[in-house]
C-alpha cells in the first residue's frame, strides 16, 4: 500500500505563488510517474505536470512556462512551483503516484485559490 498526502495550498493574489508538495510513503522503491492533477468545481480532472522517472516533464497547455514539476531524486517528495498564478488556476490539485509494479495511487488533494 502507498500513501499519498499533498500540501502547500492555500489562498493567494492573482500574480503570486505557492509551493505545493507530494510526499508519498510505503513499499516502494521507485516511480514510473508522477503526475499533478487538478479540478476546479464543475470540471473534469484535468493533468498539470507529469515528470517519469526518466526525468522527462509535460505540462498542461494552461500552466506551461508559469508551473514547474521536480523532486523525487532521493526522497519521495515530489513539488510543483506555481508562478504568476490567476484566478482560473482556482482548483483542488491532487498528486498521482505510480510505483514501479502498482497501481496509481491518488493523494486525497489540497485547496488553492486564487483571488483578490
Amino acid at each position: 500500500q502507498v500513501q499519498v498526502v499533498e500540501s502547500g495550498g492555500g489562498l493567494v493574489q492573482p500574480g503570486g505563488s505557492l509551493r505545493l508538495s507530494c510526499a508519498a510513503s510505503g513499499r516502494f522503491i521507485q516511480t514510473l510517474a508522477v503526475g499533478w492533477y487538478r479540478q476546479a468545481p464543475g470540471k473534469e480532472r484535468e493533468l498539470v505536470a507529469l515528470r517519469t522517472r526518466g526525468g522527462s516533464t509535460n505540462y498542461g497547455d494552461a500552466v506551461k512556462g508559469r508551473f514547474t514539476i521536480s523532486g523525487g531524486a532521493s526522497m519521495h517528495t515530489w513539488f510543483l512551483e506555481m508562478n504568476n498564478l490567476k484566478p482560473e488556476d482556482t482548483a483542488v490539485y491532487y498528486c498521482k503516484v505510480v510505483p514501479v509494479g502498482m497501481g496509481d495511487y491518488w493523494g486525497q488533494g489540497t485547496q488553492v485559490t486564487v483571488s483578490s
